[in-house]
């Protein structure tokens, strides 16, 4: 399927032919990419792991168009796990282009070997594939956890930041650094690739489970602690517009930090929670309480087999103070990133219009 596309900065070609494949479709940077694809007219197929799962990716549609069947009716499904090769093999036929967005996400330790499975032998199952299919472009999205830490905490964290194997990370970030290293040897076996690392991504559909929606609707139902620490946040809506203007770039082999702002916790926390007309955390997670904290949820797990909800990397990350540098990929794309105000509102709106 041949598309006429005006493409984007550092671009030489007006005329191209793209099959894209989306890998995790019905996750949240998946189905919104999907939207924008499908809006666009492009040739788009997306892999799915489970049926009911799909009728996520419509609720996204819904929330930007009535024309919710037509537009979903573009897509080209293909159910396979991302580690069933054989059915990734079908997937991959025909196609040009890969957005990969699959991932596992979890902060809890005794899921180190099923995130392992998924985000690393997964990432270099859809790179062996993009190397034997002679895929023109891959992108991946990783995370803000996959770079390294300074250990002065006034200094940025940049895309060249380097990751120190010592340092207590959570078996998300490993897995994740793991992933990229695939990502990284197929651009050696002649894939060009870019890596998007965003911060923690603002958007609607996914209200339960490990996401940023997960953390409107625990602060509609009301938190009591705030961490002292600070994060950087980013929209999906700009992650999703910068992932396919890097697609239709001739930018490759490069890892860019997406996001918007750097923000405190308990700013982030307020902020939400006036948008969402409740009110906020007014006590502090303090790293002493969050120490205790970890170690009962340790032994509750141990003794009751209570799902772990508070590992000891992430008690140490919401409380350490960390700032990111957004300046590579303003630079190299010339684009304005939504301010994080804007964003909070915009998705507080949908949560609210979705709880009824």
């Amino acid at each position: 399927m041949f598309i006429k596309q005006k493409r984007k900065a550092n671009t030489k070609k007006d005329y191209f032919c793209f099959m894209i494949l989306v890998t995790g479709g019905t996750g949240l940077v998946g189905s919104h990419l999907l939207f924008k694809l499908v809006s666009n007219n492009q040739a788009v197929r997306a892999i799915y792991r489970r049926p009911h799962k799909l009728e996520f990716v419509k609720q996204v549609f819904a929330y930007y168009t009535h024309d919710v069947e037509s537009l979903y009716r573009k897509i080209e499904w293909v159910e396979a796990h991302i580690n069933d090769i054989p059915a990734l093999e079908v997937a991959f036929k025909n196609i040009t282009h890969v957005y990969h967005c699959a991932a596992f996400i979890s902060f809890e330790p005794d899921k180190y070997h099923e995130l392992r499975k998924v985000n690393i032998k997964g990432t270099a199952n859809i790179v062996n594939l993009c190397i034997s299919n002679a895929i023109e472009k891959l992108c991946y999205v990783s995370s803000i956890a996959a770079i390294g830490h300074e250990p002065d905490s006034d200094k940025p964290i940049t895309e060249t930041t380097e990751w120190n194997p010592e340092r207590d990370h959570s078996v998300y970030a490993i897995t994740k650094y793991g992933a990229e290293l695939e990502v990284w040897r197929g651009t050696q076996e002649g894939v060009p690739a870019v890596i998007a690392n965003p911060g923690i991504i603002l958007g609607p559909g996914f209200w339960k489970g490990g996401g940023s929606g997960s953390l409107f609707r625990q602060i509609h139902k009301g938190l009591n602690y705030y961490a002292r620490g600070t994060s950087a946040y980013v929209d999906v809506w700009d992650v999703v517009d910068i992932m396919v203007s890097l697609m239709n770039s001739e930018i490759k082999n490069e890892r860019y930090i997406l996001i918007s702002e750097n923000l405190s916790f308990k700013t982030f926390q307020e902020k939400v929670a006036k948008a969402l007309h409740v009110k906020p955390a007014t006590k502090e997670a303090t790293p002493l309480l969050l120490a205790l904290a970890w170690r009962l949820d340790w032994l509750n797990h141990k003794l009751l087999g209570k799902r772990r909800k508070l590992s000891k990397q992430l008690a140490t990350s919401i409380t350490t103070q960390t700032v990111y540098d957004h300046s590579k990929i303003k630079s190299d794309l010339g684009i304005a990133f939504n301010p994080v105000d804007e964003s909070i509102v915009k998705v507080s709106k949908f949560y609210l219009e979705s709880s009824g």
